[in-house]
């Protein structure tokens, strides 16, 4: 289960000292100096997903600052994923600053003291013990402090996944959560390895999981291109069509029923959506990669026991599930 905070919840008198108190208690322990007045942007969602700690954090300007009297006082032994949602930060930390703007990323150890200084945004901060990544403390050393644009390889799909989190703080089951906490950090150690060029250094496990990672994303990116299948997944990813096949003799679907699986359920999801009610079946088909209309009606009837026009109708006017 989260945790949801929010500033406004105290009484102004005490509200900046209430909020200090939760930003270090779900953070960690740093001097905390507040630009603005707070109010209903400041706000936290934390929870915990297996062996991560994630905080969903939404702050007006300030700064917060760990020293070393704070390390000496409760060092964690943590590593520090941060990912710029909305807005921008100012992060520094072994003497080198990093500027970040939406989807961006920088990793913080939390044994070693930071500066971060900011306008109004919103950030999620994935937290971690340092024995979880494959790389020694001072391999990792040269990558703190430094800003990890994330609108390109491995780092897109991390900050893309991380964002998702909070999302899924109160659906975890245990077991769901495990899993996302692998996946996460399976991505960061992939991510990590590419920056340091250290790519032998992640266990086969672990890139085989976040290469399976990043088709899946592929796959979704590109669902409404017809010509989508194995042969052009496989060319994307550098791989043969048999590796590919060999991947995914151990997932639910075949790389072709999850290909079809996902349109049909997109084609689903837009059928069900009032705003999108004058919208021909047959575009909706052809959308989400099913140019040909009798085609598509006749996988649709195979999956969900109606045509797609006579389920709009039968349960359109519900709206989405």
């Amino acid at each position: 289960m989260s945790l949801a905070l929010r500033a406004v919840d105290e009484p102004p008198a005490t509200r900046e000292d209430y909020w200090r108190h939760v930003l270090t208690d779900t953070i960690a322990p740093m001097d905390v100096r507040f630009d603005d007045d707070l109010d209903v942007r400041d706000r936290i969602v934390a929870g915990e997903l297996g062996a991560i700690h994630v905080i969903d954090s939404s702050t007006g300007a300030g700064e917060g600052r760990r020293t070393s009297t704070h390390i000496r006082r409760a060092d964690p032994e943590r590593y520090q994923l941060f990912v710029q949602m909305d807005g921008s930060s100012a992060g520094e930390q072994e003497g080198r600053w990093a500027q970040l703007k939406p989807g961006d990323l920088s990793l913080t150890d939390l044994s070693r003291p930071f500066r971060c200084v900011y306008p109004p945004r919103r950030a999620v901060l994935v937290t971690f013990p340092h024995r979880m990544l494959p790389f020694r403390r001072k391999e990792l050393a040269g990558l703190l402090g430094r800003r990890i644009p994330g609108d390109s390889g491995g780092a897109a799909l991390l900050s893309s996944f991380v964002r998702q989190l909070p999302d899924h703080l109160d659906d975890d089951d245990g077991a769901g959560g495990a899993r996302l906490a692998t996946a996460v950090l399976d991505l960061v150690a992939v991510a990590v390895a590419a920056l340091l060029d250290r790519r032998a250094a992640v266990p086969p496990d672990a890139r085989r999981r976040a290469l399976l990672r990043r088709i899946h994303a592929s796959i979704d990116a590109r669902l409404g291109d017809p010509d989508l299948a194995p042969a052009t997944i496989a060319a994307t990813h550098h791989i043969s069509v048999r590796y590919l096949h060999r991947l995914f003799e151990t997932e639910q679907h075949s790389v072709a029923e999850l290909i079809r699986t996902r349109r049909l359920e997109r084609c689903r999801r837009d059928l069900l959506d009032p705003a999108l009610a004058d919208r021909p079946v047959a575009a909706i088909g052809a959308r989400w990669g099913f140019p040909d209309a009798a085609h598509f009606s006749r996988l649709f009837r195979d999956t969900y026991e109606l045509p797609p026009s006579k389920f709009r109708r039968q349960f359109g006017h519900a709206g989405r599930p």
